[in-house]
């Protein structure tokens, strides 16, 4: 029995007590079963996009999709650091945009981390900039990130709808974090890297079939509305060939138990008690109009509950309060562009920070949590104005 629970680390351990309150309210009526009726029809499209999109990027990676554009990338620098650093950013960019920040964060990192190592580059600022864009880049789309599935119908039945507001502050939440990291470490940006060789997919036939779909795929999440389909078609052709090709690699640890589990349980728990009042006293933060000063009230409550207690059931508890499509772009600001401080504002930030510690890399809360204050705060602030411009 004791070995059993040394087994078990702390996030595991939260997630199962997490799934056994929710339990509780379901099995009790404490949440009355239309509630729970309507709160199931509503996030089982949700997690099934979640799932269907990580087994897509685990099997993409597997194919060394991500490692060959990462050496194509480092080839097309010609040994200037500024070049590759440039690339990075637009493929952190596009990864966390169409296959969601948690992709960037768990694949795409340790690819860049490796690829600054091997060329003889201090990879902290790949590591940085990674997960940073991973969280203020998950503005653009509705796949983008799971706060956006959630809020897409509300904002739009017109998937293009959210893009309308999203654009504007996801451009702000890119250049802020891209702009102050090159300062910060303009001496290791502006020198020179040794240009690396080799690269080449050890299947062919698995690379293309990853590479191919993915290039499929990205263009629909952008003007689908039910995103969960072709993800699901996508993550069935690539299970198929996988079937075919490399069958060993098809496992269950491919779809995120840890992590559905906890997104589903954060949903029963949260929702149980807006459906009892429990949590009836945030109204006071209800935007009433889209003044800036109405908005960035509502982008500063989503950050502060993010770096509080996660940015999923910060979302969750205070969406009620964003009664119309604005407010709800100006709640995603603070809870995807403000999750920078403290370790647990994203599930992102945990996972990215297992990657690259077990990859070498030196990470000190204190300095993380210090420039990602320094960060956060003008990201949010301007987001959040740029919003309001754009809004009218």
């Amino acid at each position: 029995m004791s070995a059993t629970r040394r087994r078990l680390g702390a996030g595991t351990i939260i997630v199962l007590a997490l799934i056994a309150v929710a339990l509780v309210c379901i099995v009790t009526g404490v949440l009355p079963p239309s509630d729970a009726g309507a709160l199931g029809a509503r996030i089982a499209p949700v997690l099934g996009f979640v799932i269907a999109i990580t087994i897509v990027a685990e099997l993409a990676r597997d194919a060394a999709v991500f490692d060959v554009v990462a050496q194509r990338l480092a080839r097309w620098g010609h040994g200037r650091v500024i070049l590759l650093w440039l690339s990075v950013v637009v493929l952190a960019v596009i990864s966390t945009v169409f296959l969601s920040l948690d992709t960037t964060a768990v694949i795409v990192t340790p690819v860049v981390v490796v690829l600054a190592q091997s060329v003889g580059i201090p990879p902290l600022p790949f590591a940085l900039v990674t997960v940073w864009l991973a969280n203020t880049a998950s503005l653009a789309l509705p796949v983008s990130n799971l706060t956006n599935l959630l809020a897409a119908r509300s904002i739009g039945d017109d998937p293009l709808a959210f893009l309308a507001l999203s654009w504007a502050p996801t451009l702000v939440g890119v250049l802020v974090p891209v702009v102050i990291l090159t300062l910060r470490h303009r001496r290791t940006l502006f020198g020179g890297y040794r240009t690396p060789t080799g690269g080449d997919p050890s299947d062919r036939v698995l690379f293309w079939a990853a590479s191919g779909t993915l290039l499929l795929l990205m263009p629909l999440l952008a003007v689908t509305h039910d995103v969960w389909i072709p993800a699901t078609v996508a993550a069935l052709v690539l299970i198929v060939v996988f079937g075919i090709r490399r069958r060993h690699v098809l496992r269950l640890s491919l779809v995120p138990w840890q992590a559905i589990g906890l997104a589903a349980a954060l949903f029963v728990v949260v929702e149980t008690a807006h459906a009892n009042g429990i949590l009836d006293f945030l109204s006071v933060l209800a935007a009433s109009g889209h003044a800036p000063a109405e908005l960035l009230r509502l982008s500063a409550a989503g950050a502060l509950a993010a770096n509080g207690v996660n940015n999923l059931p910060a979302y969750l508890i205070l969406e009620p309060t964003a009664g119309d499509p604005v407010a709800l772009m100006a709640l995603l600001i603070g809870v995807n562009l403000g999750p920078l401080i403290t370790p647990w504002a994203s599930l992102a930030t945990l996972l990215w920070h297992h990657r690259v510690v077990s990859l070498g890399v030196e990470i000190r809360w204190g300095s993380l949590m210090l420039w990602g204050a320094i960060v956060a705060v003008p990201t949010v602030l301007v987001a959040t104005l740029v919003l309001a411009v754009v809004a009218g």
